[in-house]
């Protein structure tokens, strides 16, 4: 086995596909990379039993072959490796590596006893990437990090016909994001649970170019390890689905809010950001709406203290609320608008966090942010 690569096009390719390699693999042969050298192209691989990965670059193949070595170390050595062609040649059981003047030699792991890829579901359609990658964004803060409930660490994806729907919540809050995408066939509707972590890897490393192809089994429900597949280029990869009922939380949304305030979504970050500063994990940050503005508010008498006042457009009642500074600035930072809204219907609900493109525009709901108040001073 002897091939040669250009070393940019190696490093962006290996550390894309070792960033699935586990840290403590269940099994030895699960930290490698599988490498395969055929007909001018280099194929790199990873799989967990869980996340495959797969890639494919262009090589200068001299002698094909397949080999399995540590992918995080390689990893590690195409990211220091000079600005030169990297030649690789397979020599008994150790892989020479060549660039410049550098040269490593890794040891290699026996390519039979590495488990094979799952095969790609059925391509169902394709999603604009950038529209993707954003909605992902989105609700992916509103998922629980918490592994004790593991079905919250999920993101629910609910399609119907052209549209497809992204749910995440953690308890506290709840993120939803409605957007188009193009289906192979009409009339698909389905729900699948996807881990929010796997969707965060595909919306930082497939999203770079025009589209990307969304793969999944036909019946998830009547399957088990079920998976979901995305395409984009020459990568791939695909992931378990999740198992169990995801909470009905479409219904959490209030039908009508009486209160409604409009404020810059620049001037809010900002300021929630600084008055944060003084507010630890177990106070909030309270939010005062009168007319014409918005005072924040954070700190306690016995410790440091902040406020500031921003302009906001108020209508309906005054009201004060609260909300933990962290979930208020996740919800507001992955709005795209000029202007962000808060729908209220009673201080001690739930409120609505929306985005708007104009201060006396209509509101934007294709993604909707619900955040818990919580008492003040707490």
């Amino acid at each position: 086995m002897k091939f040669t690569v250009a070393r940019d096009v190696l490093s962006e390719a290996v550390n894309w596909t070792a960033r699935t390699v586990p840290t403590r693999p269940s099994v030895p042969i699960l930290a490698g990379i599988r490498m395969e050298a055929t007909d001018g192209v280099l194929t790199l691989s990873s799989f967990d039993y869980e996340i495959s990965t797969r890639s494919e670059i262009p090589a200068d193949v001299e002698i094909p072959g397949d080999t399995l070595v540590s992918g995080r170390l390689l990893a590690s050595i195409a990211k220091s490796l000079p600005n030169n062609p990297v030649e690789f040649t397979l020599e008994g059981p150790k892989m020479s590596l060549v660039c410049g003047t550098a040269h490593f030699t890794l040891a290699t792991m026996s390519v039979d006893e590495y488990p094979p890829l799952p095969k790609m579901p059925e391509v169902r359609g394709t999603i604009d990437s950038q529209v993707f990658a954003q909605a992902i964004a989105q609700v992916s803060v509103a998922a629980s990090s918490d592994d004790t409930i593991p079905l919250l660490t999920g993101v629910r994806m609910e399609i119907e016909d052209d549209t497809i729907t992204l749910l995440g919540t953690d308890r506290y809050r709840l993120a939803m994001r409605e957007f188009k995408w193009e289906p192979a066939q009409p009339g698909i509707s389905t729900a699948l649970l996807v881990k929010a972590r796997t969707l965060g890897d595909v919306a930082k490393s497939m999203t770079s170019g025009g589209r990307v192809e969304l793969a999944f089994d036909a019946d998830v429900d009547s399957q088990p390890n079920s998976l979901i597949g995305f395409v984009a280029g020459t990568r791939r990869t695909t992931s378990t689905l999740m198992d169990g009922d995801y909470p009905p939380v479409r219904r959490l949304f209030p039908e009508q809010t009486n209160i409604q305030a409009v404020v810059d979504r620049n001037e809010l970050l900002e300021a929630v950001k600084r008055v944060s500063l003084v507010a630890d994990q177990r106070t909030s940050v309270r939010m005062v709406f009168e007319s014409g503005q918005l005072t924040l508010e954070a700190g306690t008498d016995d410790n440091a203290q902040a406020s500031e006042v921003v302009a906001a457009n108020l209508e309906g009642a005054d009201i004060t609320t609260a909300f933990n500074p962290r979930f208020l600035e996740g919800g507001v930072g992955v709005l795209d608008t000029e202007f962000v809204r808060f729908s209220f219907t009673d201080p001690a609900k739930p409120a609505v966090v929306t985005g708007q493109k104009e201060e006396d525009g209509g509101q934007d709901s294709t993604f909707r942010y619900l955040i818990m108040p919580i008492r003040f001073g707490i």
